[in-house]
């Protein structure tokens, strides 16, 4: 078992090696680990962080080399990266005075449901368009090396799936719809077609337009704000915009994912709790874990004596207790983790 001795203390661990070898997965294509096109389009989503350094460079590969039941917690500090805003980031959404909708607000107000999936739409173009970005590479190719055990994440967006990988999605996902009232679900790309037929014009209006800046009548006030919305004047969706409902039931609908003030589905916290325990090391990428169903499961694995580490840009809930805490941006330092030294991943054949 790894010992958090060793990040505490790099001198009681053993020799590090660098071979400067290039990881080949078995059975895995090799893959363009180099940011897309459209990298950092708006650096502005991206808090600033100096390039990683060498000792936190070796520090994270010794964590993933030495571990043999690695569980990695990923948010939004990893599709950033790849252009989605977040919340909390020095940059998010919060410091600019921007609320998400609650639970309790969708549930009770029509028109918060209104609000809400007049923004969603007019965000989905923009949002789907985001690709994975170079941690999302590196990590599946981990996952498919077998050298992470399991993989959770706070994130609705998807882009791990896109890259190859298949964690447990924490807090649902915006690609899938379900009813309040009978529990129907469906993929999320139908409910955008039905929102279309509902409001032919409307939806023509939003789709022919540009994303511009808030408060401009020839953008409707659009403003990309985190997972698919997008914020746009209420002029533009207060009257005569009408909401799908349940194909079965003709019950209220709402996207898949734990809103702010709801709870984690049991099965799925009791899933994630299990492995954070059960882990002899436990990676947190691009999460500030505030949320108390992140928060829990770091404390669960460094309570059970797992060796614990954060990669973040900026302070996190559990700065005071995890092993190692490294300051960079995951596009930077997990395709650099993953050419150095060999991981123990034999070469492609």
């Amino acid at each position: 078992m790894f010992s958090p001795m060793c990040l505490r203390f790099p001198w009681l661990s053993p020799p590090f090696i660098s071979t400067s070898c290039r990881i080949s997965v078995p059975g895995v294509p090799v893959r363009e680990t180099q940011p897309p096109s459209n990298f950092l389009k708006d650096k502005k989503v991206v808090p600033q962080a100096d390039p990683p350094s060498a000792e936190d460079i070796n520090h994270l590969y010794q964590l993933i080399d030495q571990s043999t039941k690695l569980v990695v917690l990923t948010g939004a500090g990893i599709s950033t990266e790849c252009g989605i805003p977040d919340y909390r980031s020095p940059n998010g959404a919060y410091s600019s005075g921007f609320k998400p909708i609650t639970h309790q607000e969708f549930v009770r107000s029509i028109r918060a449901r209104r609000r809400y999936w007049a923004r969603s739409y007019a965000g989905w173009r923009q949002f789907t368009a985001a690709q994975p970005g170079a941690a999302h590479v590196a990590l599946a190719s981990l996952e498919q090396a077998g050298r992470i055990n399991f993989m959770i994440t706070q994130n609705v967006d998807r882009l791990h799936h896109r890259a190859g990988s298949n964690p447990l999605e924490l807090h649902g996902t915006v690609y899938s719809v379900i009813c309040l009232d009978c529990g129907f679900s469906f993929c999320r790309n139908l409910f955008q077609d039905e929102v279309k037929a509902l409001n032919p014009k409307w939806a023509a209006a939003i789709e022919s337009l540009d994303y511009g800046n808030a408060g401009s009548d020839k953008s409707f006030g659009m403003k990309q704000r985190p997972d698919g919305d997008i914020e746009i004047d209420e002029k533009f969706w207060e009257e005569d915009f009408h909401i799908p409902t349940c194909h079965k039931c003709n019950g209220v609908l709402k996207p898949d994912v734990v809103f702010f003030g709801d709870n984690v589905p049991k099965e799925r916290a009791d899933k994630a709790m299990e492995v954070a325990r059960e882990c002899d090391a436990f990676l947190v990428l691009g999460s500030s874990v505030m949320t108390m169903s992140a928060f829990r499961l770091v404390r669960a694995a460094h309570e059970a004596g797992a060796s614990t580490a954060i990669v973040n840009i900026g302070k996190t809930r559990a700065d005071e207790f995890v092993s190692l805490k490294v300051n960079a941006r995951l596009g930077e330092i997990l395709p650099r983790v993953l050419n150095t030294g060999s991981l123990s991943i034999p070469a492609l054949h």
